[in-house]
């Protein structure tokens, strides 16, 4: 099958900034989480280049989120300079590889993923992988028709999360359960409270007997047990789920799939590298090691090795 990649630009950079030293420019200019893109995309074209791309942004301006409930979020500090400096960098990166950028006011990245994620994926013969830091486009899994590729350490170890990995990660629960589950269980990383009391654990049990969030509390009264620890808490779930779903129709210009074909080469993205002050990159797209020399010829029995590109 032929591979769409959706990329969490903002999740791999904020990645890239923790991971990396932070590398200036020829300019001074931070230049660190820009560095760390690079080199995940240098490694995705040699590796398994992806014949459709588009890199996916968050937007500075409040969102749905942010409208329904004021403390999503709230317990993030604000992005320094130097990191946003670099988040709007990025574009300039992602253009010198043809990769087509997205961003809607109102919207965070994770939707606009799952709007192509959703658009793309009855396209016959076609998968869609979403590259990101987080595990928040899982409920998106769909067999190995759409999965996600989820970094687990640095910038450089990833696992790709089929369906059969997300239900071995939580218990059995199926993609779509996710919602479910994490409106119970709530996430901490986005300030969703989810029900108080409600842990992994238990989350993972009511999802596996009542299916949704609507039926639990539909049937609570059936059990008095659970009506009277959890009963009191059926606003707080669904506020929960609202905010942890992703929404599949953001009001973004669907691009055809042909317009999302990277560069034929390179070129562009080396230009891009000298100006940036990535010697050690350039080096690595002629296949030499960043002390910069050539690896030794492939032996003559041995069939010609692969161009990085």
């Amino acid at each position: 099958m032929k591979k769409l990649l959706l990329i969490d630009a903002n999740s791999l950079i904020h990645r890239s900034y923790h991971a990396l030293p932070p590398f200036t420019t020829p300019e001074g200019k931070p230049s660190g989480a820009i560095y760390g893109i690079a080199s995940i995309l240098l490694r995705l074209w040699r590796d398994d280049r992806p014949d459709y791309v588009a890199a996916l942004f968050d937007r500075p301006e409040p969102t749905f989120r942010d409208e329904k409930y004021a403390e999503y979020k709230a317990q993030r500090p604000p992005a320094p300079d130097e990191l946003i400096q670099q988040i709007i960098e990025a574009h300039h990166l992602f253009a010198a590889f043809g990769i087509t950028t997205f961003e809607k006011a109102g919207y965070e990245a994770d939707d606009l993923i799952a709007t192509l994620a959703v658009h793309f994926k009855p396209v016959p013969d076609l998968q869609v992988v979403i590259l990101t830091g987080d595990r928040d486009t899982l409920q998106l899994v769909d067999g190995e028709k759409l999965v996600v590729q989820v970094f687990k350490t640095g910038i450089s170890d990833t696992m790709v999360y089929d369906e059969p990995a997300v239900k071995e990660k939580y218990g059995g629960l199926a993609p779509a359960q996710l919602v479910e589950y994490k409106a119970l269980v709530g996430d901490s990383s986005d300030n969703i409270k989810g029900v108080p009391g409600v842990g992994p654990k238990t989350g993972t049990e009511l999802i596996k007997r009542f299916g949704t969030v609507e039926h639990l509390f539909a049937h609570i009264h059936e059990d008095p047990k659970l009506a009277q620890r959890f009963g009191q808490y059926r606003k707080d779930a669904e506020l929960s789920r609202e905010l942890v779903q992703l929404e599949t129709h953001a009001p973004i210009d669907m691009p055809e799939l042909e317009a999302l074909r990277p560069f034929p080469n390179t070129n562009p993205a080396e230009a891009y590298f000298v100006a940036m002050g990535f010697a050690t990159l350039v080096k690595r797209m002629h296949g030499e090691d960043p002390s910069g020399k050539r690896p030794p010829a492939a032996p003559a029995a041995r069939a010609p090795q692969q161009p990085l590109f």
